[in-house]
């Protein structure tokens, strides 16, 4: 019997608890402070090379009550940065090849993720359709489309080319790394979903109940998804997909503050939320198992990436 997805860092070569402690801190201290400190610097050369370097404009790239175009390229950015600060620990702390973050394969399977799209589509009609017969909720959407200005642009080109990077590196940091982690040392597939998906919340910061549940569940969903197709793949598309309705629907009727920042949650957008995030992970499983997506990796030790130093 193999390994799962969930079970990868048992095998690899730098394991147990002590160095997945260390994967942990070297991912919370790369992901909290170095990528942010990082892009900071980029954004002020940037700024700086047209001509518009400013305490004010530095100041607005982490201000949450006045979302720009500017501030979401670089929140996008720095949640991408879970990518390639994942690949260094697993490389660099666990001595395995980076490609294992990715699936069981390993590797992004492209055809796959490709399906998942469809089938996320497939799970949006069926949302639909129960949203048509619920009560109305507050979402702060009305019947007028907003004017198409320069900024709508600028916010379209970062939700269109970032976001989905965005998600990509939520999904390597919560499904990815910190399912490994805990499966490996709590040994537990429950764990394994549930943990990540409890840190998956909490990371939104504060929120009203309804809307603190409805992320824990669809973090729920997607460790459940990776688990059973052994990889991110369909969670990345799941993700993806949701990031760029929301953007979107804020962008032709709302603002991207608000969407920032949901509140006044209502239990009543549970069931329609549910049932896409259950009729996709329903149909994701029914056609990974169709398709024969690989879900577990054979062998008891994975290759290490080459002697220890």
């Amino acid at each position: 019997m193999g390994h799962g997805y969930d079970e990868i860092l048992r095998g690899a070569p730098r394991r147990g608890w002590g160095w997945t402690l260390l994967g942990l801190t070297t991912y919370a201290a790369g992901f909290i402070l170095a990528a942010p400190l990082l892009l900071l610097g980029v954004f002020a050369l940037y700024f700086a090379a047209i001509g518009d370097l400013s305490a004010e404009r530095m100041t607005a790239l982490g201000d949450l009550d006045d979302v720009t175009p500017a501030m979401l390229a670089y929140l996008n950015l720095s949640l991408a940065a879970a990518i390639p600060i994942g690949w260094f620990v697993m490389r660099c702390v666990h001595g395995l090849k980076p490609r294992w973050l990715s699936s069981v394969m390993p590797r992004i399977r492209w055809r796959w993720m490709a399906v998942c799209f469809g089938l996320s589509v497939l799970a949006l009609i069926a949302t639909v359709a129960v949203s048509a017969v619920l009560p109305q909720q507050e979402t702060g959407i009305t019947g007028d489309v907003n004017a198409f200005t320069d900024t709508t642009r600028d916010f379209l080109l970062v939700v269109l080319l970032l976001t989905p990077l965005q998600a990509a590196g939520e999904e390597y940091a919560f499904r990815g790394y910190l399912t490994q982690a805990f499966g490996g040392l709590l040994r537990s597939r429950t764990a394994a979903v549930l943990v990540p998906a409890l840190l998956f919340a909490l990371a939104h910061g504060a929120q009203d109940p309804p809307i603190f549940f409805d992320r824990f569940a669809f973090g729920v969903v997607a460790g459940i998804l990776t688990i059973a197709t052994g990889g991110l793949e369909a969670a990345i598309a799941m993700h993806v997909l949701n990031n760029w309705l929301a953007f979107g629907s804020a962008l032709a009727y709302s603002d991207m503050t608000s969407a920032m920042n949901p509140t006044g949650g209502t239990w009543w957008s549970l069931p329609v939320t549910l049932t896409q995030s259950l009729s996709y992970l329903a149909l994701a499983v029914l056609v990974a198992r169709r398709l024969g997506v690989r879900s577990t990796i054979g062998g008891a030790v994975l290759e290490p990436v080459g002697p220890r130093v």
